[in-house]
């Protein structure tokens, strides 16, 4: 029987600003090397003889990107399913045992997060075999990793009774402790950190959910019962899945279960959950420094450095996280950099500075993106960047007028009934009221230069009046 790999990337990421914020959180970045977070999730299971093609539990606005990212790594997915709004892991789990059930309600489920760097070796393998063969016989198994040191970052389980094949039954769940608490966990034994992966039968993990936490049952296969099927994705009900309470399966079923059990896993893992957990998973120089973009160094240590643009120039310092993207810089000790949820707080709270925490100066969308250059009164510029072959949605805009100016590729434009086509260095102007269409029918990146005027430039003055992304 293959293992049915469901895989949740829903989550927001704000512990590692200003790189991962909400509109494109730290699953869709690659801070590793040439794929993303989410590819290396959906690599580590696609083509392996154990797993069947995985499921992807996101959101509406992560949609298009899940499946760009899945296209680009060549995996087949089984499914996207949207979320209509966040409710934690449990609601969020039932509803993937009650899709997965649909079909066959004794398949095994394999649920793991989208966002963490673990190693594949022999010791992974050996989990994943110890842990489908409880959850074959009912068990409803989580991952303990073996840790390494006394880690306040992390929630740790203690193992129990010996349930066979080196399985063992949970004691119970311990919350992230503090360090005194964490090294004495330690001295004792037979603690470990919390993975945050789970594997088990559908309806086993239905069954405890509907005895344990009917409301978030009932809600789960309600929206399932009555989700939607839209282009490539499955849209679950908002209306009864916003009925159920937003908290995670720990709380709401593994620690009230008699089932739970525990798979030691003494594997290379991190939930790469902060700065200084990206500095530690990656290849350091001789001094103990990681950076990528543009730096230069001198007598620095143990530090990280991550540009998008800026040069950044770092010396004398250790222990440093310094993070520069178009629009802002983090500055901080790496040794702290959990701490950092707080900092995003203090500048979400603040109206000048509000939408820096969840927005990016570059936004993407099915047909590329497009990137702020300049603001100002009745005016912004902006660089558009259009993928060959994608197009943007028929539309018109009652409040401003625009203006485009290819930079490179190709450009097909409609302006009410005529069509253009633009090369490099040759632009056009699009009435206010227009209806109007950019599309780029080449074989490489269309970059245009749009200059928008009007008395108002919001993002929702836009009218599609045709779109093949199915968006209003």
């Amino acid at each position: 029987m293959k293992i049915v790999p469901a895989i949740l990337a829903g989550g927001s990421g704000t512990r590692l600003w200003p790189l991962s914020r909400a509109d494109r959180p730290k699953q869709f970045q690659k801070f590793m090397g040439d794929t993303s977070l989410l590819q290396d999730t959906m690599l580590r299971v696609a083509g392996n003889d154990a797993y069947s093609d995985p499921i992807i539990l996101s959101n509406e606005a992560y949609r298009f990107v899940v499946a760009e990212q899945a296209q680009e790594v060549g995996v087949d997915l089984r499914a996207t399913v949207l979320e209509p709004a966040m409710r934690n892991t449990a609601p969020a789990m039932t509803a993937l045992a009650a899709i997965v059930a649909q079909e066959d309600s004794d398949a095994l489920i394999h649920v793991m997060p989208s966002d963490h760097a673990i190693e594949t070796d022999d010791a992974y393998w050996n989990a994943i075999t110890a842990a489908a063969a409880a959850a074959a016989k009912g068990m409803l198994v989580t991952f303990g990793v073996s840790p390494d040191g006394p880690n306040t970052g992390y929630g740790y389980i203690q193992s129990g009774d010996s349930v066979g094949d080196g399985v063992s039954k949970v004691a119970r769940f311990v919350e992230k402790p503090d360090a005194a608490t964490a090294q004495r966990m330690l001295d004792e034994g037979g603690y470990f950190w919390n993975s945050g992966m789970f594997l088990f039968k559908a309806s086993v993990f239905l069954a405890e959910a509907e005895a344990l936490a009917p409301t978030i049952a009932d809600a789960a296969k309600a929206s399932v019962a009555q989700a939607v099927v839209d282009l490539d994705f499955t849209r679950l009900d908002e209306a009864a899945y916003g009925a159920s309470p937003e908290i995670s399966v720990d709380y709401a079923i593994f620690e009230k279960t008699a089932q739970a059990a525990v798979a030691p896993a003494e594997i290379k893992w991190s939930d790469l959950g902060a700065w200084g957990s990206i500095w530690k998973a990656s290849e350091r120089d001789a001094d103990g420094n990681k950076a990528s973009g543009p730096h230069t160094i001198d007598r620095a240590k143990n530090s990280l450095v991550v540009s998008e643009g800026a040069h950044v120039a770092l010396q004398g310092v250790e222990d440093i996280a310094v993070v520069a993207t178009p629009d802002a810089v983090y500055v901080g000790k790496l040794s702290e950099s959990e701490n950092i949820k707080s900092l995003v707080q203090s500048i979400k709270a603040n109206e000048d500075t509000a939408t820096m925490a969840t927005t990016h100066r570059t936004s993407y969308r099915p047909w590329g993106g497009y990137s702020q250059i300049l603001n100002g009164a009745r005016f912004q510029v902006k660089r558009l960047f259009v993928k060959p072959g994608a197009k943007l949605s028929l539309q018109k805009h009652h409040h401003r007028a625009e203006h485009w100016v290819v930079v490179s590729g190709t450009a097909e434009v409609t302006v009410n009934e005529d069509i253009t086509m633009l090369t490099e260095n040759q632009s056009v102007y699009i009435p206010q009221g227009a209806v109007h269409r950019l599309a780029n029918p080449g074989k490489i990146l269309l970059e245009v230069i749009e200059v928008q005027s009007g008395a108002y430039l919001g993002e929702d003055d836009i009218i599609r009046i045709e779109d093949e992304f199915g968006r209003n």
